[in-house]
């Protein structure tokens, strides 16, 4: 046996499991930076650079617009909800005694309008 390849034996298990190390650390951290991306919205790209997530097909863009629609729906029904909700809180926290007299008044009103002025 060659005198360099004897004094080259005696380290090859720490030089394989420096080389699988390194590869294990590399593939972890390449794992890990992708779940960062995925995480916080960042686009994926494959290996020659072209981007994979999120697509921009035109799926993409008719859905995003058919979600910003049913959104804007969504906000206009919700207003008119909190419309209705002071509404019935103003009925419902109103005492009974002032809701009765503007009843009573409108009731009273209402007759009026509806006799005929006569001379009596």
């Amino acid at each position: 046996m060659d005198p360099a390849v004897a004094q080259f034996l005696p380290h090859l298990p720490w030089i394989i499991g420096g080389a699988l190390g390194i590869g294990l650390i590399s593939t972890f951290g390449w794992i890990h930076t992708t779940k960062l991306k995925i995480k916080h919205g960042y686009p994926l790209e494959g290996m020659w650079g072209q981007s994979l997530k999120p697509s921009t097909d035109g799926q993409t863009a008719e859905r995003v617009k058919l979600l910003t629609q049913e959104n804007a729906e969504l906000r206009a029904e919700l207003g008119a909800m909190k419309d209705r909700l002071a509404n019935v809180e103003r009925i419902v926290t109103d005492s009974g005694y002032h809701l009765g007299s503007e009843i009573e008044a409108l009731r009273e009103r209402a007759l009026a309008a509806s006799k005929p002025e006569g001379n009596a």
